[in-house]
């Protein structure tokens, strides 16, 4: 028996790196997962190599249409949604000063209006229900800042505070909303804005105490836990998945 038996559950930005992984322990503990990502081409391979009854569909967050089509579309077909776990973002490291404000509306638009997107899309079905399960991905740049990523820290603390309001408002309705901060995790957005460089892999690697990069699978291990009945007395929470790297 699985943690998550006969549970429907919609992963954004799950076509790769931390989403993908997610996905595969979801369906691992039993549920039917919903891949959604904003390459169509990864979201149905990654649903394809999960197998089961997982469906990959195109979603783009930072569209409240596209998202609430999605939602329609698992409603139509499973009639429920069980979980939520906004994963969708991007970053474009750098130093504030010499950001562009194209990509600050970019980074707020993926990883802050995304979730409030899919939250809003997904509550209803969950109060109807009487039952649910959120988990945001925030990231540890939320909670102590991270150079080179002012505007990806500032939407992610909104994610983490966002997480602590949304969880006081629909307590009654017994659905548990919890946020998961990854560390320095090894994927391809990571290698992207700089984790390829073999000096700042050893820097990180040596500042951890747990002295390795994050896996996906980490982060994985930590969403399914807070996704199932187990956690069912957690909720508001803010949970750094980082070696140790922050500590509260």
């Amino acid at each position: 028996m699985g943690r998550l038996d006969s549970q429907i559950a919609v992963v954004t930005g799950a076509g790769r790196g931390i989403g993908r992984a997610i996905a595969e322990k979801l369906a691992e503990e039993g549920a039917t997962v919903v891949v959604s990502d904003i390459d169509e081409s990864t979201a149905t391979s990654t649903a394809a190599a999960i197998g089961g009854k997982a469906i990959g569909l195109r979603a783009d967050v930072t569209s409240k249409e596209s998202v609430e089509a999605v939602v329609g579309e698992v409603r139509n077909l499973f009639g429920r949604i069980d979980v939520l776990v906004n994963n969708a973002g991007w970053d474009k490291a750098g130093p504030f000063i010499d950001s562009d404000e194209a990509d600050w509306e970019r980074v707020v638009a993926i990883n802050l209006f995304g979730m409030l997107h899919a939250t809003k899309a997904v509550l209803p079905l969950m109060v109807e229900q009487g039952r649910g399960a959120i988990v945001n991905l925030g990231s540890d740049a939320g909670r102590v800042g991270s150079s080179g990523e002012a505007v990806y820290s500032a939407a992610k603390g909104g994610v983490i505070a966002f997480t602590k309001t949304i969880a006081r408002e629909v307590a009654r309705n017994q659905i548990n909303v919890n946020c998961v901060c990854p560390g320095p995790t090894d994927t391809e957005l990571f290698a992207s804005i700089g984790g390829d460089s073999p000096k700042l892999r050893e820097a990180l690697t040596k500042a951890i105490p747990l002295r390795r990069l994050g896996d996906p699978q980490d982060l994985a291990n930590a969403v399914a836990f807070l996704a199932s009945d187990e956690a069912q007395y957690i909720t508001g929470q803010t949970v750094s998945v980082s070696g140790g790297l922050t500590m509260s």
